[in-house]
């Protein structure tokens, strides 16, 4: 999947958004429709992730720190199925240059062929899912390891005070949104701050051991997805839960399944032979006729809607800022 993109800018375009500050402009003509909230959901982390935006008008916004520094990126579909983007900061013509990356162009969903009726239809119905890749790992890992035995609305709060203190604004007319500090800024945040979040030692320190290395763990992006994962976990703190979640998103990886998740092995259990009790051996053993593209099934199967009624009490909240 490539389709076409047009010459790269060099200068400012037109400012799109009244009172803005003009940004760089690209177009991209996919060779097949996408869906961009399909695509991009998995990058925001909560309602009120401060790197993510999804506005009224159709529009999701990123705010990154990439190689070339911060930048912010608006998309938007087109009613032709074109996709025009937006730019800005030192980081624009770095984002730019990523979006047909960024929205599947290096995907491959031919390569996928369901073997459950609930998949394939769930496919069909879903003909613009494409698996990003966003070239950034500390962006995805740092959000992963906050996530690590919590609940998910414990993590997003961990990440939108982190950020949101300690982040810089975002390039453009984005308010209210923050791009994530750079390894020393993450370095530099004092334990009472990561206390404060509700982040325990434990994953505090697993982010700062992965931080004081943080070139090589960005080199992973450009890694084939098994041994950026085993980069990923010779850091203490990491493993395969974690790796996974990781290089699904910054290498676009189909066979990257969450092991260890709490929560996904009884959803695919569930959907595919009735079986809410699957542990990760059971999931495995499901989706071995999806070799290749496990993730891709799993992502398919979430989306089928067919989940599980809860039976459990939610995992209990753990104030660390009241300790």
């Amino acid at each position: 999947m490539s389709g076409r993109f047009t010459p790269r800018r060099t200068t400012a375009a037109p400012a799109t958004h009244a009172g803005s500050t003009p940004g760089r402009t690209r177009s991209w003509t996919p060779p097949a429709p996408v869906d961009l909230g399909l695509i991009l959901t998995p990058l925001r982390r909560g309602p009120g992730d401060p790197t993510f935006r999804n506005t009224p008008d159709g529009a999701f916004w990123r705010a990154s720190r990439t190689p070339a520094g911060p930048g912010t990126i608006r998309m938007a579909a087109g009613v032709g199925g074109d996709v025009s983007a937006e730019a800005w900061g030192p980081g624009a013509e770095w984002l730019l240059d990523g979006l047909p990356t960024l929205l599947g162009a290096g995907d491959d969903p031919d390569a996928f062929v369901p073997r459950h009726r609930i998949v394939a239809v769930t496919r069909h119905r879903r003909p613009g899912l494409r698996l990003t890749r966003t070239g950034l790992v500390l962006e995805s890992l740092i959000p992963s390891v906050l996530e690590q035995k919590v609940t998910a609305d414990e993590a997003y709060r961990a990440w939108r005070l982190l950020v949101g203190r300690f982040g810089t604004p975002a390039p453009g007319p984005t308010p209210r949104m923050s791009v994530m500090p750079d390894p020393r800024g993450w370095a530099l945040i004092p334990s009472w701050e990561w206390h404060r979040a509700g982040v325990d030692d434990k994953r505090a320190a697993t982010i700062l051991r992965a931080v004081r290395v943080a070139r090589r763990m960005e080199e992973a992006a450009a890694m084939e997805p098994g041994p950026a994962m085993a980069r990923l976990e010779l850091i203490p703190g990491i493993g395969p839960w974690t790796s996974a979640e990781t290089v699904q998103r910054s290498n676009g990886a189909p066979d990257a399944v969450t092991v260890g998740d709490l929560h996904l092995p009884g959803i695919v259990g569930h959907a595919l032979v009735g079986d809410r009790d699957a542990d990760d051996a059971a999931m495995l053993e499901l989706l071995a006729p999806y070799a290749g593209q496990r993730h891709r099934a799993a992502r398919l199967i979430l989306l089928s809607g067919r989940i599980p009624a809860r039976r459990v009490p939610q995992m209990p909240r753990t104030d660390i800022g009241r300790l």
